[in-house]
C-alpha cells in the first residue's frame, strides 16, 4: 500500500477531449475496488485528469485549477509533481483545454509502467502485461470515430485486450463533461458512470452507457414525431392500459393526454426526452410500445 494518504491505484487509464463537440473525460480500468472514486477528475472548458499509482488524490483539483489559470496541461503537470515529495511513485495523464496533452510515470512506479500523448489524449499504465495496452489504447483512440464516450471505452477496451492490468480486472468508470451537460443542464457532468466491483467492468460499462443513452440522449430534430391523431390515438390507448390516461379516445393531443404522457415519461425516468410542443421523441414511444406489449403478454 502507499504512504498515510495515498492510495495505490494500479491501473490504465486515457484522458481526452474533443474540441468541436467541447467535451472532455476520462476512461479507466483498475483491479482495483471503485476506481472511479479515485482517478478521473475532469471540468468542461479546462481540461481533464487521471491520478493512478500512489495515487495523489489532491492532483485532480489542483491540475484543473491550474489550467483554469491558463497552465497548459504540460505546465500544469511540471508543478504537481515538482512540489510532490512522493513523485516518484505517481502517474498521472492531462488533457488541457486546447486539446494539448501531458503523462507522468514516476521511476518507482511498478513496471510495466508508462505513457503515451497524442493530438488531444494521454495514455497512461502502471503494473500491466507490457506496453502493448498502451500503444493500443492510443492507436484505438485515434482510429476510432464517433462521439468521444464512444473513443474512450473502445480505446479501454482495446487496452484490456492487449493484456490490460495484468492482476486481473474489478472496476472500470467513464466520465465525460461538456458546458451545461449535467442532468437539467445544471452543471457540466454530462457522463458519469461507474462499475465498482464486477468481473468484467469493461463490457459492464458499455452497457451502462447504453442505458445513460437510452435515458439522457438526445434525439436530433430531424427525426422527432409529430404527433399526428393517428399516434395520439395510440398514445391515449396505451397509457390508458398502463394506467395514465383516464379520458376518452379521441385521438387529440389534448392537455389530458399531455399530462398522462408526462406522468409516464417522468415515472420512467424519460423526461429528458420529452417535448413540450406537439412532438414526440421516437425512443419515447417505442419504449412505451414495448411496455405496453410486455404488460399485454
Amino acid at each position: 500500500m502507499g504512504r498515510q494518504g495515498d492510495i495505490w491505484v494500479t491501473t490504465f487509464s486515457i484522458v481526452a477531449c474533443d474540441l468541436a463537440a467541447r467535451e472532455w473525460g476520462v476512461a479507466v480500468q483498475s483491479k482495483f475496488l471503485a476506481v472511479g472514486a479515485v482517478v478521473p477528475w475532469a471540468q468542461a472548458e479546462v481540461g481533464a485528469v487521471a491520478t493512478q499509482s500512489y495515487a495523489n488524490t489532491s492532483y485532480g483539483p489542483k491540475a484543473l485549477s491550474l489550467m483554469a489559470q491558463g497552465y497548459s496541461a504540460q505546465e500544469a503537470l511540471d508543478a504537481l509533481i515538482a512540489e510532490d515529495p512522493g513523485r516518484a511513485q505517481r502517474q498521472v495523464g492531462i488533457v488541457d483545454a486546447q486539446g494539448r496533452s501531458a503523462t507522468f510515470t514516476g521511476e518507482e512506479c511498478m513496471a510495466w509502467a508508462g505513457g503515451r500523448t497524442g493530438p488531444g489524449y494521454a495514455c497512461q499504465g502502471n503494473i500491466l502485461v507490457g506496453p502493448e495496452t498502451v500503444d493500443a489504447m492510443a492507436e484505438t483512440f485515434e482510429a476510432t470515430p464517433g462521439p468521444l464516450a464512444d473513443r474512450l471505452l473502445a480505446a479501454l477496451a482495446a487496452g484490456q485486450e492487449a493484456g490490460g492490468d495484468r492482476r486481473g480486472q474489478q472496476s472500470a468508470a467513464l466520465l465525460v463533461v461538456k458546458p451545461e451537460g449535467g442532468y437539467g443542464g445544471f452543471n457540466d457532468r454530462y457522463i458519469d458512470l461507474r462499475v465498482d466491483d464486477h468481473p468484467r467492468p469493461i463490457e459492464e460499462l458499455k452497457r451502462l452507457l447504453d442505458l445513460f443513452r437510452l435515458y439522457f440522449g438526445e434525439t436530433e430534430e430531424a427525426a422527432l414525431l409529430p404527433i399526428t391523431e393517428e399516434i395520439a390515438r395510440e398514445l391515449q390507448t396505451r397509457l390508458r392500459d398502463l394506467g395514465y390516461y383516464r379520458g376518452p379516445i379521441t385521438g387529440v393531443y389534448d392537455e389530458a393526454t399531455r399530462h398522462a404522457l408526462r406522468e409516464y415519461s417522468g415515472v420512467e425516468n424519460l423526461e429528458e426526452r420529452l417535448r413540450e410542443d406537439d412532438r414526440i421523441d421516437p425512443v419515447i414511444l417505442d419504449f412505451l410500445r414495448r411496455q405496453h406489449a410486455q404488460a399485454q403478454s
